[in-house]
């Protein structure tokens, strides 16, 4: 990954595309350390925007992404998503609900700041928190349950279930956005994609 630059212009290879078994990927990430002074989630990165000026900003573009059946919404400007039925990935749990569940940043805004986001300018900063083309990057999951995740890591902190798919999305987001990892969390990373499926990580870098 030496070609990633995480600065406020865009890297060499920003709109390229990455692709490569889940274990190379690991290994290819750039190891830094952390540093998180002077981060605030509201000054640098924002709130939910709606980019597409549909009325719906992003938490509701995500909520309609992954309902498995019709949504209906809190009026008839259907701006706002109340109901659906959303499979959250970390318990498996059916919700029906929109307020049951929180949507979550794969990696967390407090971690990709300290992991390069700082240098970003602002607009790349608000587009990493708003980022619906990447599937992997926001998800709805269970409020508690994203709670007790906070700002963690895969080297602190681990779904109850399926945890090779959010070890696979957070590298797909890392490598996405060309975010460093601090060494605990690369041998973290290491460790649990050891024991799971090879499987090929493709991204669209920005």
């Amino acid at each position: 990954m030496a070609l990633i630059a995480v600065s406020g212009a865009a890297p060499a290879d920003a709109g390229t595309t990455y692709s490569a078994p889940l274990r190379t990927a690991v290994k290819s990430l750039v190891v830094a350390a952390e540093f998180n002074s002077g981060y605030d989630r509201d000054r640098y990165f924002g709130q939910w925007i709606d980019a597409n000026k549909d009325c719906q900003n992003s938490r509701h573009e995500v909520l309609l992404q992954e309902t498995r059946v019709t949504a209906t919404y809190t009026s008839s400007r259907r701006c706002s998503v109340k109901y659906g039925k959303w499979v959250t990935t970390w318990d498996n749990k059916i919700h029906t609900s929109a307020t049951t569940v929180q949507i979550d940043h794969t990696v967390p805004v407090h971690e990709a700041w300290g992991s390069g986001a700082k240098k970003w300018t602002q607009a790349k900063r608000v587009a990493f928190y708003n980022d619906i083309s990447d599937k992997r990057t926001l998800n709805a999951q269970t409020s508690a349950l994203n709670s007790s995740k906070g700002a963690r890591g895969p080297e602190q902190w681990l779904p109850p279930k399926n945890r090779c798919a959010y070890v696979t999305s957070w590298v797909a987001v890392k490598k996405r956005w060309g975010l460093t990892v601090d060494a605990t969390e690369k041998a973290a990373l290491t460790r649990l994609a050891a024991g799971c499926p090879n499987v090929t990580v493709t991204v669209a870098r920005r």
